[in-house]
């Protein structure tokens, strides 16, 4: 069997070594010439651990996680901790940790891992066709790729989802634009072993360890979308709205480098139920485009992966049936992981700013309780539990 992947993302790359793994010929195809990733970094909850644990990554991921032992909230002005408790009753529960790395670092080592010269980069998809046994894809440089079964892992502006769907899908504004980077620890505003957030206003200023000493950082402000900001306006734009917040705020905003500050516009895509059609299935963000709220979007990606490579592997119904079982397996997880993160954003950035307050009240007297069983009953929905 040869699988034809396209897209050398997160998601691609995860599949490309999940099939490989299970003895399925792979040829990756990549639109540009060079992946540079759109954030700065991500959290890889442990369901999401547990898939590249399985693919042989284990020791490698945690080379790049950083050291996230506890979680805190703190009010805006002041910094006062609203509370505050360890990740360490989740972790036991759940049979991993979580690992926040760089996202360049994760590329590097998916790259690594499935062999970077084997993944052919300035391939741009055009369409997808099918024919009596298998399926083929055109590409703008005139290349055509011909293989058994086709996965589009070609991200939120995929080429290959109309395909499948039948019709154009359109991107929902999630009403948030988020600035993110990473910057060099500073105990001084924050611990070093600590998911810390800052809320207020609707708006949230997060800090988490990565490898290499260096904290992961996002500032997220609800406003309009398609407003004149960029890199050259990033630290005027926060300092004015972060005026007020408090000090460790005021101090990593000095701190960050505009140059390698990312500014999103965040966007979700309405969840369906339809990921695949004859020999063509969509993988991770083409499929289940996520706001970040809740940290799935690339563990989404990896859990699609395993589950598809062992649906294509242990199937003896034909390509066809595997990836219904692939559909079948996925779309509900996906879907309900897209409106879980929607729903996480609503209230985090004030979309009914009552609701926002209450949140903020009820930070102060919780235990880590409610917050930990939220995160196990999302984790424990993974594959591989």
């Amino acid at each position: 069997m040869k699988a034809i992947i396209i897209g050398g993302g997160i998601g691609g790359l995860t599949a490309a070594i999940a099939l490989k793994r299970c003895g399925i010929t792979t040829e990756v195809y990549e639109a540009v010439k060079e992946i540079r990733p759109v954030g700065a970094a991500i959290s890889i909850w442990p369901n999401g651990v547990k898939c590249l644990n399985w693919l042989g990554m284990k020791e490698s991921l945690k080379q790049l996680g950083g050291a996230m032992e506890f979680m805190a909230y703190k009010e805006c002005v002041h910094g006062q901790t609203l509370t505050r408790f360890s990740l360490d009753p989740l972790i036991k529960s759940v049979g991993e940790r979580p690992y926040p790395v760089a996202r360049a670092e994760l590329q590097e080592m998916l790259m690594d891992t499935y062999g970077r010269e084997d993944i052919q980069f300035g391939k741009r998809v055009t369409r997808v066709e099918e024919f009596d046994g298998g399926v083929r894809a055109f590409f703008e440089d005139g290349h055509v790729a011909v293989g058994d079964v086709l996965i589009a892992a070609d991200g939120t502006h995929s080429a290959i989802r109309p395909y499948v769907l039948g019709h154009q899908t359109e991107r929902r504004y999630a009403g948030y634009v988020n600035w993110n980077g990473l910057v060099e620890i500073d105990e001084s505003i924050a611990p070093a072993n600590q998911w810390t957030t800052f809320v207020g206003e609707g708006k949230r200023v997060s800090l988490m360890p990565v490898a290499g000493n260096r904290f992961y950082f996002f500032f997220d402000v609800p406003l309009e979308k398609g407003l004149h900001e960029d890199r050259s306006t990033v630290k005027a734009d926060l300092t004015r709205y972060f005026s007020g917040w408090a000090p460790a705020v005021q101090k990593l905003i000095s701190a960050i480098d505009p140059g390698t500050t990312n500014r999103i516009e965040i966007h979700d895509i309405e969840p369906f139920m339809q990921l695949v059609r004859g020999r063509v299935a969509l993988l991770g963000d083409s499929g289940h485009s996520t706001t970040p709220d809740i940290g799935q979007g690339g563990c989404a990606a990896m859990e699609d992966a395993v589950v598809l490579a062992v649906a294509l592997q242990t199937n003896s119904l034909g390509i066809e049936d595997a990836l219904l079982r692939y559909q079948e397996k996925r779309a509900y997880r996906v879907k309900d992981l897209v409106l879980k993160a929607r729903k996480r954003c609503d209230v985090t950035h004030g979309k009914d700013m009552s609701v926002t307050h209450s949140w903020y009240e009820e930070l102060k007297s919780e235990t880590g309780e409610r917050v930990l069983s939220g995160m196990r009953e999302t984790i424990l929905g993974g594959p591989l539990e």
